[in-house]
């Protein structure tokens, strides 16, 4: 949720901003919870859920399984994650982004099926001063799974928009 978090932020308090960075971000396209919901109690199913998150299921380590398991598992905090996605259906940006007036950076993952890859191309055409990057044999979170491409992308761009 931190990239509809940082576009909710541009667009109240442009002044604030100086550069946003966007990676699987909502806001464009929603599937809310998917096929399915957390389901509470069942580690293999909070396992499977948190490895498809991911192009290399190892990624997705037994601590944040774990951590994703405790969230399900909370209910206030579970409860807070479905509101929240709810809000990110209902809150579409699309129609603001034009707005956007500073520099946008985003990397995406060409296999991530969160949001999938037209989702960054979309933010690409509708965001001015944006640049968009999409990598290979990676998932929902670049700066997790290619956190070396990441990293390289990221500081290139804060570099090239340092003021």
């Amino acid at each position: 949720m931190g990239g509809h978090i940082g576009l909710v932020l541009t667009f109240g308090r442009p002044d604030l901003v100086k550069t946003l960075t966007l990676t699987g971000s909502s806001g464009l396209y929603e599937s809310a919870m998917g096929n399915t919901f957390p389901k509470r109690g069942d580690y293999d199913f909070i396992t499977k859920k948190t490895q498809a998150t991911f192009y290399r299921p190892e990624v997705a380590t037994k601590a944040l399984i774990d951590e994703v398991y405790d969230i399900v598992n909370d209910r206030s905090k579970g409860i807070r994650v479905v509101v929240t996605a709810k809000s990110a259906v209902r809150n579409n940006v699309e129609s603001s982004l034009h707005l956007i007036k500073c520099p946008v950076l985003i990397i995406w993952g060409k296999e991530d099926i969160v949001t999938p890859s037209f989702v960054g191309e979309k933010f690409n055409a509708l965001i001015p001063h944006s640049e968009l990057y999409i990598l290979d044999e990676c998932g929902h979170a670049p700066m997790m799974e290619k956190p070396d491409q990441f990293n390289e992308l990221l500081l290139d761009f804060l570099k090239r928009h340092a003021s």
